[in-house]
């Protein structure tokens, strides 16, 4: 992936004279820089928060719970998250957003409720009001277990 435009390369532009003709034809401007520039961009990008990174540190901290910090998976993760979606998809600043964010428990848990059982009084209003079909096909697994497929 080239880092100066974020356009995935194939593997055979891996090839140095792949790359330079990439950076001769995409960035003409970066052509004079030294390899120490290169280097540092390589760098930022490594380093630079991933989704990855964020649960990786989040799960690490089991017991922040237990040690009065009810709110720090919301904060840590949910609202950077939430922000970059924004600042990424809407272009806008996400401050004034995330201030309206509850992150009670109570809140959060009654939201949640809410949602599935709107969720759950549409599908079964669905399937009530619906005219629809349903195909079975039966099989068995390796160790001669029944299975149904529908």
């Amino acid at each position: 992936m080239c880092l100066l435009c974020n356009k995935v390369l194939g593997n055979d532009a891996m090839k140095p004279s792949k790359l330079q003709d990439h950076l001769r034809r995409c960035h003409p401007d970066k052509t004079e820089k030294d390899l120490k520039y290169f280097q540092t961009l390589k760098d930022k990008f490594q380093k630079r928060p991933t989704l990855d990174r964020m649960f990786a540190s989040t799960s690490q901290r089991n017991d922040d719970a237990k040690s009065g910090k009810p709110h720090t998976i919301g904060e840590k993760l949910i609202l950077p998250a939430v922000e970059e979606v924004l600042k990424t998809v809407l272009q806008k600043p996400a401050s004034d957003i995330i201030k309206r964010i509850p992150l009670s428990n109570n809140t959060v848990e009654r939201r949640i409720d809410e949602m599935s059982s709107d969720i759950e009084s549409f599908l079964c209003n669905y399937l009530q009001t619906t005219h629809f079909s349903i195909q079975l096909d039966e099989s068995t697994l390796p160790d001669n277990a029944a299975l149904l497929l529908a």
